[in-house]
């Protein structure tokens, strides 16, 4: 059970960064952007690739970063200069990533076990015999590094202006400030911060998969739903530690359902989707919300 435990928790603390690039996006941005399947996968791929071809694992997450960001950028300029609809955009940035990712890869999976990855090196640094174990204290960095980012970040000016214009496009329009730059920066951060979650996970696994971000989306929305579910919204700082709670809850659900005789793991994605549709039911019911504005 030990074991498990800490597979979950190590798994959760860094697919939770999926799922705050995925929170900018649905609740920030206020819009759907499906690029985060295509961009994860990415980030993996960037990542795998590097690491083979002999270069530092932190360069080559560093690297994975900015693809994100720019699978992010095509996205907001799919829908901001060419006025395709955003579902319809990162649909087809999504669609396009799956061949970059193949020529990204040149084959479909990318083994990592015979590479040093940034594991590695935090292995050598606490003396830690597994990888599970060392992912904890590299989610635990990397997750601390990114809300701190992001709290900082969307309380400068310019994030302020990224926040109104998921509240209020037109409003921020006729405030002066053009929207579509906007909506193009919070799209790459967003796209940033899901290949940066890519890129770690591919390195726990042990390799990348040109389909690993499949259902990568649905995964996220799960942890921001149980995290609001659970924890509510209130300020950026609060909904961001219950996405990472939400997301840890996630992965223990997860852990405990396939250590049962009723599911199998190729009922994962099944669970998931009824647990997202159960959690965002819950929140939308009269009753959640009646609570927290009592609780306000």
């Amino acid at each position: 059970m030990s074991a498990i435990l800490i597979s979950a928790i190590a798994q959760g603390l860094l697919w939770s960064i999926l799922a705050m690039g995925i929170h900018v996006t649905y609740r920030i941005l206020d819009i759907s952007d499906l690029t985060a399947e295509g961009s994860f996968t990415l980030g993996g791929a960037v990542c795998a690739s590097c690491i083979v071809m002999g270069i530092h694992p932190f360069l080559a997450i560093i690297l994975a970063i900015m693809a994100g960001a720019l699978a992010g950028f095509v996205t907001g300029i799919l829908h901001t200069k060419l006025n395709i609809p955003i579902l319809l955009s990162s649909i087809l940035s999504m669609t396009g990533l799956y061949s970059v990712n193949l020529r990204i890869m040149g084959k479909a999976n990318i083994p990592l076990n015979q590479h040093d990855t940034i594991l590695t090196g935090i292995k050598d640094i606490f003396g830690f015999a597994r990888d599970r174990d060392a992912s904890i204290i590299l989610g635990v960095i990397f997750v601390i590094v990114i809300i701190l980012f992001l709290v900082w970040f969307f309380n400068t000016e310019f994030g302020y202006t990224i926040v109104a214009t998921g509240s209020n496009d037109k409003m921020i329009r006729a405030n002066g400030v053009n929207s579509n730059t906007t909506k193009i920066a919070g799209l790459m951060v967003a796209n940033a911060l899901i290949a940066l979650s890519g890129s770690l996970v591919s390195q726990y696994n042990g390799y990348a998969d040109v389909g690993q971000g499949i259902g990568a989306i649905v995964i996220g929305l799960a942890s921001v739903i149980i995290g609001e579910v659970i924890f509510k919204r209130r300020t950026l700082l609060l909904s961001l530690i219950g996405i990472l709670l939400g997301s840890i809850i996630y992965r223990l659900l997860v852990a405990l359902v396939i250590n049962t005789d009723f599911i199998s793991a190729n009922d994962i994605r099944l669970f998931t989707a009824v647990a997202v549709a159960v959690a965002i039911f819950i929140a939308n019911s009269k009753l959640f919300k009646k609570k927290v504005k009592n609780n306000a």
